[in-house]
């Protein structure tokens, strides 16, 4: 059996879907390519068992075929070659020989029997979203989620179906972020948590296009042009975020986002590894941020210009989650809604999107003495 494909093309085609080949798993067969030849079209599929995904090209062939190759092996000769038309021959003994005008690459293949089977998604609920708006929903939200497995659902980023829009939101107890899309309304309520390495994936597959999104209970799949990209969902109920929101912050902060991402950058140089701490010093207009390092005996102050209402306080954060949520706020000025020392601050733009709102809180810690 034979077919010919360009290169290049072809690299483009394996290039999507190595990322859901396992770097390391007690099951060989997940290392391959499945390499599906049928009625003049190719599908090439990956799979480690929890995210999958398979995409097809048309190409002319004499006959069908259904087998798998060495992934990484395959993929690594195909990005090698120039630009040019690639000749592919498979035998009746195990080989798959590669053919290009400077030589002939040879690989063994296997039957497609062991390969799992990829998971199927029952096309019935179909949601329609921009790749942009999509990939900017996770961008914004998925920092935030938890690396601790002792509660799952908080390894995943949330989406909700609302009336309001399309929320999305991940917290690891420190910290919540809340992206609401508000192009998208429905008024059928659901939840799904989508887990940390789909989400990984994915936001390097979105572009321009838009996403055909169909949902399950237990899987989701997203098809972005000729690529369908399915993962596992985490069946666990999500914690009732919306209870750790506060009601009265009334003490509000305005100050430029840069110049305090800028300072807080250089806060880190001298917050202790163990605690990460910098405090915030607030009072009428004036805004200054310290760490200390006592360990090393280094300390350090700023004074940024800020507008403040409300009562004088002393507040501390981490400075590594104050800098995730800085960096990944847009806008040039933002506000923090703060109550007292000890409770959470809402942090958020103060120019948002017409069609969406963006909400990040922030639990402060203990300052040192």
């Amino acid at each position: 059996m034979e077919f010919k494909i360009n290169s290049k093309v072809l690299e483009k085609l394996l290039s999507k879907i190595i990322p859901a080949v396992p770097s390391r798993t007690p099951m060989p067969i997940l290392e391959n390519f499945l390499v599906e030849i049928k009625d003049g079209s190719l599908a090439v599929s990956a799979t480690d068992l929890e995210i999958s995904l398979r995409s097809i090209l048309n190409v002319t062939a004499d006959k069908n075929i259904k087998i798998v190759i060495p992934a990484r092996l395959l993929y690594d000769i195909i990005r090698s070659l120039d630009d040019s038309l690639v000749n592919f021959s498979v035998d009746e003994k195990g080989k798959i020989n590669i053919i290009t005008d400077k030589g002939v690459y040879s690989l063994s293949y296997s039957p497609s029997e062991d390969f799992p089977e990829i998971q199927s998604v029952s096309k019935e609920k179909e949601v329609i979203i921009n790749g942009n708006d999509l990939r900017k929903a996770f961008d914004q939200t998925a920092f935030a989620m938890s690396k601790e497995d002792m509660r799952p659902a908080m390894t995943g980023t949330l989406v909700e179906f609302a009336k309001e829009g399309l929320r999305f939101v991940s917290t690891d107890g420190h910290r919540l972020v809340k992206y609401i899309n508000k192009n998208f309304t429905t008024d059928v309520q659901e939840q799904y948590i989508i887990p940390e390495r789909a989400i990984s994936v994915i936001i390097k597959l979105l572009g321009d296009s838009d996403v055909k999104v169909y949902l399950s209970k237990t899987y989701a799949s997203f098809i972005i042009n000729d690529i369908e990209f399915i993962t596992r969902l985490i069946g666990e109920k999500y914690p009732a975020y919306n209870s750790v929101i506060p009601l009265e912050n009334e003490n509000i902060l305005l100050v430029n986002r840069l110049e305090l991402l800028s300072a807080v950058k250089r806060m880190m140089l001298f917050s202790t590894s163990n605690s990460k701490q910098v405090k915030f010093s607030i009072g009428q207009n004036t805004l200054e941020v310290s760490a200390e390092d006592i360990d090393h005996g280094s300390n350090a102050r700023e004074n940024i210009q800020c507008k403040f209402s409300g009562d004088a306080m002393d507040i501390g954060f981490n400075t590594t989650y104050v800098n995730d949520i800085l960096s990944h706020l847009e806008g040039e000025e933002i506000t923090f809604k703060l109550h007292s020392p000890t409770k959470a601050g809402i942090i958020e733009p103060v120019k948002k999107e017409e069609n969406e709102d963006i909400m990040m809180l922030l639990m402060p810690v203990r300052i040192n003495n």
